[in-house]
């Protein structure tokens, strides 16, 4: 099972062209893997999947497998809200030897639950690949009920979900009704802490692009069960928890990860760089975290 600290990265683009930077992706990849993280998401919400084509999408998750090279466990992001387009991108992340997928619920259309199910079933048996369900209503508005979740629970190569909601009681039931094997990870990082230390299995984070190490360092201590440990390290991090959603994601996140050099502040439109008024509180949460 995949676990621990596994960073939702960053998608690196040239400031000319707006082109993906092949380089810089590589370069991060390699970092992430020396500073200690536990397995990579490529091209999820973080790595600015809405606005990548389809093709760079899929190059994007092969350059990312080629680079790893079997070091971590490679998670590529194929969730879209039409089912026949996420089995395209689901195909292409196996084609390219991810190690699993994670997809977002269907974004804008609002299906019902049972929808729900019905895409996810026909995407786990259209692909052979292990699936991670991801749950973040605040941005697709069509949030998964637990009871839709241990349904899909019964779909032998849908192996856990991303529970982005930071809500702990919905957390404490999936943990509790899940079945054997089956991963609950948190997509809320002020709340991964406490989700791992109630029996979660990982974190799948924003903060980690910044500070990979502490983020390793804080999951290894919540799934080992040091409560204390655990808190001391998570207290470098809430700033950055809090401060890396001042305006939408990924938007603060990159600033943060071209502060810290390995990559141009470069995003494609509707989004923008983060606003100046803004950038003193990002910047004093990185010194929180003793990262610069």
């Amino acid at each position: 099972m995949i676990s621990g600290s596994i960073v939702a990265m960053v998608t690196p683009m040239h400031p000319d062209t707006q082109a993906v930077d092949w380089s810089a992706l590589k370069r991060l990849v390699d970092w992430h893997i020396e500073q200690g993280t536990d397995s990579i998401v490529a091209v999820g919400t973080t790595g600015e999947s809405a606005t990548l084509s389809v093709a760079e999408h899929a190059q994007v998750i092969g350059v990312v497998v080629e680079q790893a090279a079997g070091r971590v466990p490679i998670i590529a992001g194929t969730g879209a809200n039409s089912t026949s387009e996420a089995i395209v991108l689901t195909q292409a992340a196996a084609d390219s030897g991810a190690d699993a997928c994670l997809l977002v619920t269907p974004y804008y259309n609002k299906p019902t639950q049972e929808g729900l199910y019905l895409h996810y079933k026909a995407i786990a048996e259209a692909v052979d690949i292990d699936q991670i369900l991801y749950n973040v209503p605040g941005r697709t508005a069509c949030d998964m009920l637990p009871e839709t979740v241990l349904r899909l629970s019964s779909i032998e190569n849908i192996i856990g979900i991303k529970e982005a909601t930071g809500d702990l009681d919905r957390a404490r039931q999936l943990i509790a009704e899940r079945p054997a094997g089956f991963a609950i990870y948190s997509g809320d990082d002020a709340t991964a802490r406490e989700l791992m230390l109630m029996g979660g299995n990982g974190d799948i984070s924003v903060t980690a692009n910044v500070a990979p190490k502490l983020m390793a360092q804080m999951c290894a201590a919540a799934l080992a069960g040091d409560a204390a440990r655990a808190a001391s390290l998570d207290t470098k991090l809430c700033a950055l928890h809090r401060d890396l959603f001042v305006e939408a994601n990924p938007i603060p996140v990159k600033w943060a990860v071209a502060e810290l050099g390995l990559l141009s502040n470069v995003l494609r439109l509707p989004m923008t760089p983060l606003s100046a008024s803004h950038h003193e509180r990002v910047r004093a949460a990185m010194r929180s975290a003793e990262l610069i």
